[in-house]
């Protein structure tokens, strides 16, 4: 396989928050693939794309197709080393293959509106999946950073917490809507928070 499968992060969502190096192979590609919001967004037309949606075996499926004509670039949010569809595509295709074009992640922009460095940071997901109690109890110094879902919301998370450990006057950042202009930044005790109306899909910083 010659042609390169180009994996390009496009950011927590706003525009500003972009690479001009992934703008140009997006702007670039006769074959593109992404989201359907970024495809709205990103696309032209004289580009063929395929949505990515709950059914994955449908851009593989192009990818497969197309990468033996071209370079396929594949859009995805955030940075693509962070719970992206990159794992996916390594299991599909050679690593040499594929080319990444890294970004700015929601849980790194998260750290940076409340200005905290978030190398010492423990990063977890309830995106989808549950991580293991032992990662979550609590333990002088800790930071969490975590992604959330619907059903692991703001204040389902804030209970479990307290149930590790977390004393209920700890402070929890809510991160919602991160980038765009109804962006909304919350900093309130896991008490609080697991008492008030949850806020899905959003990053929980945890102190």
């Amino acid at each position: 396989m010659n042609n390169k499968i180009i994996v390009a992060g496009i950011g927590p969502g706003g525009e500003d928050y972009i690479t001009p190096a992934a703008l140009k192979k997006i702007r670039a590609a006769k074959f593109l693939v992404g989201g359907r919001r970024a495809l709205g967004e990103f696309s032209n037309p004289n580009q063929i794309t395929c949505a990515i949606t709950a059914d994955l075996d449908a851009p593989i499926n192009f990818i497969r197709e197309k990468i033996l004509l071209d370079e396929v670039v594949v859009m995805v949010s955030g940075d693509p080393g962070y719970y992206s569809m990159l794992d996916l595509l390594r299991k599909n295709f050679p690593p040499d293959s594929i080319e990444v074009i890294p970004s700015i992640s929601a849980m790194q922009l998260a750290f940076a509106k409340i200005a905290l460095s978030w190398h010492d940071a423990t990063l977890l997901s309830f995106h989808g999946r549950q991580p293991a109690r032992e990662a979550l109890q609590f333990s002088t110094g800790k930071i969490l950073g975590l992604l959330t879902d619907a059903e692991f919301n703001s204040a389902t998370i804030s209970e479990l917490l307290m149930n590790c450990g977390w004393d209920k006057n700890s402070s929890v950042t809510i991160c919602a809507r991160l980038s765009y202009p109804d962006e909304k930044i919350l900093t309130t005790t896991l008490a609080a928070a697991a008492q008030s109306e949850p806020v899905k899909h959003c990053i929980l910083i945890v102190k």
